[in-house]
């Protein structure tokens, strides 16, 4: 049902007077994911043909090992309907090129219950399935995602190139298999959200195999935060999440 619509080091050698080892590390720190995109924690509401059916959550924060923890969350109840998902990314942040190091999915509800959790490297073209207890070789390593890691290394590729009109990432599934998600530019629009007013771009994703389209609108003036997402397949609406509030996290 849900498309879910992350230091470079130096040796200082004698330094001239006129510098320091603290001014060149607030240099490298400015620079830093940390200052593009502080912590946050971003609530939304979601619903179906404009009701109310639950909630979303998207969360990023940094931990003392230098890695990033992205996760995504929704919790929908629709009638006799019910639908928990769960996802977490940990990354690497390396020149604004997010590196995925480990994925965790799961969902509860309503049918079959799904958990899936991979580790990767990428440097050395490896995927373990850590449920199945198997290695998998990846072909595509340069610029690979996991299925939410591309949403944190799209909104840096629109805070660094905000007229770019078309993205495309290379995603791995939780089967193992490589698809590439292509975003294209559909427009600017204002939007009155339960966040506020807010002027946004408009991108797009149509997956003609499966008769699926997914808008999402994305707020400059909020650091290209998602702010709302609406998918319809076979001429269906799916869902729609709506920004609901903004938490800054330390």
């Amino acid at each position: 049902m849900l498309a879910y619509l992350s230091r470079s080091a130096f040796v200082i050698l004698c330094l001239p007077l006129t510098f320091s080892a603290h001014s060149l590390t607030t240099e490298a720190e400015k620079n830093s994911l940390k200052n593009v995109i502080p912590a946050f924690k971003a609530n939304y509401t979601l619903l179906h043909k404009g009701d109310p059916v639950g909630k979303a959550v998207r969360e990023l924060s940094y931990q003392k090992d230098g890695k990033t923890t992205y996760h995504y969350h929704t919790d929908i109840k629709w009638l006799i309907f019910s639908d928990k998902r769960s996802e977490t990314s940990q990354v690497i942040v390396n020149n604004n090129q997010v590196i995925p190091q480990h994925y965790v999915y799961s969902r509860e509800g309503t049918g079959r219950d799904k958990n899936y959790e991979w580790q990767y490297d990428i440097a050395n073209k490896k995927a373990k399935d850590l449920k199945k207890e198997r290695q998998i070789t990846i072909d595509i390593t340069e610029g690979l995602q996991d299925k939410l890691s591309y949403h944190l290394q799209h909104r840096l590729n629109l805070i660094e190139n905000p007229e770019q009109k078309r993205f495309s990432y290379p995603v791995i599934s939780t089967s193992g298999s490589i698809k590439d998600y292509v975003y294209q530019y559909d427009g600017e629009e204002e939007l009155m959200l339960p966040y506020g007013l807010v002027k946004t771009i408009r991108l797009k994703r149509e997956v003609t195999a499966k008769k699926r389209v997914t808008y999402a609108w994305f707020a400059p003036e909020l650091n290209y935060l998602l702010v709302k997402l609406y998918q319809v397949k076979a001429g269906a609406e799916q869902f729609e999440a709506q920004l609901a509030s903004i938490e800054n996290n330390k």
